[in-house]
């Protein structure tokens, strides 16, 4: 449903007395402008398109720059108080669960007077600064007191003993739009937790800072894992919220269960607009640049190539000692995120790309470069590259030389069904993409 109010009121008083020998002309106009405020709730069931065109307006500030007019999920309290209201609550969260005023969605639900109870927290951990793949234990938030649960390691869907005390799921977290990061797995687990023990999930929305973009080979089922578990294109093009709706509506979750879902969307968005962070999304994506070029660049996490981690520009270049000694050279270093990353130490050879304009689809050629280049090519690629590309088929047409063009080409048909059957579930401006 989405909710929109205009009210507009004109007063016009005019009198004319006469008193004696005076006479008195007054008028008086007054008018109280009009306010407009939109509070949209998605309901599980709910699956037509919505296109947000008014709404409260707020200004959210990132990287000194402005996403102007719109309000994320989280900010739009109106439309989820009510189903917080007299219950006790539980959070999937971290630090990228901040609103327009850089509060944490946490405290100010605790200022709200909400019951919450848990906290649990994703790879990376609560507060974010955990490495990558490094466990995360279960403890306490020093600021609040509440029990942190950690949804990571052997962990990864809470358990019936975890959610005991709770009435209902609320799920906050930043995503940045690419199939194997791992958060939007999170939330398949989390739904599908929701649904075996009954509780209701709602969903806050956030924007996609890589927007519409829908590019990539398409994950076959039999590579899925937890950094790819769809049959979806590297790049979803969507929100989180909108992924959370396909998981449901497509009957993702184990034994075809469906969660009990409420997106709270975000008023006054449409894809077009221009979305930056405020903060890291995860340690080693550290600015908006970094975000746009993930997934591009994220391959190299399956090669024998560092992208970055151990520097001040993760996921803004890349290198290895065994590409060819050219101009740029960067040595990683232990630093947050990456306590131990690869060649730590040793010159890596390669490209910077922190410069480069920011790209609206997937990009092949570094990938393909560096493979071309590499000393030995018999030792670039790893078993986890599998796992990221989400099929075979890309390391092969790689390893026989095909171009970027004839590589992007062979997606094609894949994208367009995808892109059909990602239509039912689009909440913003969906008639433009």
């Amino acid at each position: 449903m989405i909710y929109n109010s205009d009210y507009s009121k004109h007063f016009f008083v005019q009198f004319v007395g006469q008193f004696s020998k005076y006479f008195f002309f007054i008028a008086v106009s007054a008018l109280i402008y009009s306010c407009k405020s939109a509070k949209t709730v998605r309901d599980l069931n709910d699956l037509k398109t919505t296109s947000l065109k008014f709404a409260k307006q707020k200004s959210v500030v990132v990287n000194n720059t402005k996403n102007i007019n719109f309000s994320t999920g989280a900010d739009n309290f109106d439309g989820y108080a009510a189903l917080l209201q007299n219950k006790k609550v539980g959070i999937v969260t971290n630090q990228t669960g901040i609103l327009s005023d850089k509060s944490h969605l946490v405290d100010f639900l605790l200022s709200k007077n909400i019951q919450l109870i848990k906290i649990y927290a994703p790879e990376h951990g609560f507060r974010g600064t955990a490495d990558n793949g490094e466990l995360i234990v279960d403890g306490k938030d020093t600021k609040t007191g509440l029990p942190i649960l950690s949804l990571y390691g052997d962990n990864k869907k809470p358990k019936p003993e975890q959610l005991d005390g709770i009435d209902v799921l609320v799920f906050d977290i930043q995503d940045v739009g690419a199939r194997f990061y791992t958060y939007i797995s999170s939330l398949h687990y989390v739904m599908e937790a929701c649904a075996e023990n009954n509780l209701p999930l709602i969903l806050l929305d956030r924007p996609n800072p890589n927007g519409s973009i829908v590019d990539g080979p398409t994950l076959e089922i039999e590579y899925s894992s937890f950094v790819g578990m769809h049959p979806i294109p590297l790049l979803h093009g969507m929100t989180i919220g909108e992924y959370a709706q396909m998981i449901n509506g497509e009957k993702w979750l184990k034994d075809s269960l469906q969660c009990d879902l409420k997106v709270i969307a975000c008023s006054a968005y449409s894809r077009e607009m221009p979305y930056g962070l405020s903060v890291k999304p995860s340690p080693n994506l550290p600015n908006d640049h970094a975000v746009n070029l993930y997934a591009s660049l994220c391959f190299f996490e399956g090669t024998n190539v560092s992208l970055g981690r151990g520097t001040e520009k993760q996921f803004q270049i890349y290198g290895s000692p065994y590409l060819p000694n050219v101009d740029f050279c960067f040595v990683p270093k232990p630093n947050v995120g990456a306590k131990n990353p690869l060649y730590n130490g040793i010159d890596c050879f390669g490209e910077d790309l922190s410069n480069i304009s920011k790209l609206d689809r997937l990009e092949l050629k570094w990938l393909i470069k560096a493979y071309n280049e590499t000393s030995d090519k018999s030792k670039f690629f790893n078993s986890f590259f599998t796992k990221l590309a989400g099929t075979k088929q890309l390391q092969q047409q790689i390893e026989a030389g095909m171009t970027a063009p004839e590589i992007r080409a062979s997606w094609e048909s894949k994208l367009i069904a995808f892109k059909e059957m990602r239509k039912k579930y689009l909440i913003y401006d969906n008639s433009n993409f």
